[in-house]
């Protein structure tokens, strides 16, 4: 089995939980708030600004056995770079407020994951930011092809609100395929355990973010 399809297997119960989450069925429904959906925003803001720095730091410690990912990581740096202005501009496309949410703070399932993933490169093996992209582009892809059209459609959105998620569902459908190459070429174990274990770990913090959006009908939860 390429490894590839063995983080896919061993992150299978992970990656359950998440798309099993109320908020997502719903979701893919077309039953989200407006309030709900610009808190998803919010939240994406608050990890995609990170998405650049991670990787030039993750690029930086690379060890030389390793050069050809950290090309990858290269080629990966320019096309997120300036991603987390779609954001931004989605918000306000939906009446939010772009200067509030670029100086205000994250909930705390993001922070910790932010956290997580500039130790695990400071201190542990950099190849595990590569389980944040396993993570991230899957769920985005998801949500961008099941999600995007019945949210716009139920909220009566324009088109100019979903940038992030329209141009992420095309762009990380091309990002997975070139994962997938890059994974099945890792074949050092200590690098695929990171991998796996980086992946585990944004899996259950980006679901608990989910789990602190409001829905339809209630409030956001106070530990947001």
């Amino acid at each position: 089995m390429s490894f590839f399809d063995q983080l896919q297997a061993a992150t299978a119960q992970e990656r359950e939980h998440l798309f099993n989450l109320p908020i997502i069925r719903e979701a893919v429904a077309g039953q989200v708030s407006l309030e709900g959906y610009r808190a998803f925003l919010t939240q994406a803001y608050y990890h995609v600004r990170h998405t650049v720095p991670l990787m030039m730091a993750c690029g930086a410690r690379l060890p030389e056995r390793l050069e050809w990912l950290r090309s990858a990581v290269c080629e990966y740096i320019e096309d997120e770079y300036g991603h987390e202005q779609w954001v931004l501009n989605d918000i306000v496309a939906c009446g939010g407020e772009r200067l509030a949410v670029r100086d205000g703070q994250p909930c705390m399932a993001i922070e910790l994951m932010v956290s997580f993933l500039y130790d695990l490169i400071a201190r542990g093996n950099p190849v595990g930011l590569f389980g944040m992209v396993n993570v991230l582009e899957g769920t985005s892809i998801a949500l961008a092809t099941m999600a995007a059209g019945s949210i716009q459609e139920s909220l009566q959105l324009p088109q100019s609100a979903f940038s992030y998620l329209a141009s992420h569902g095309a762009l990380d459908i091309e990002h997975m395929q070139t994962y997938r190459r890059l994974m099945d070429r890792l074949d050092d174990p200590a690098d695929q355990a990171a991998v796996i274990h980086a992946s585990k770990v944004v899996y259950h913090l980006y679901s608990e973010m989910f789990r602190g959006l409001p829905r339809v009908g209630e409030r956001a939860h106070a530990s947001v």
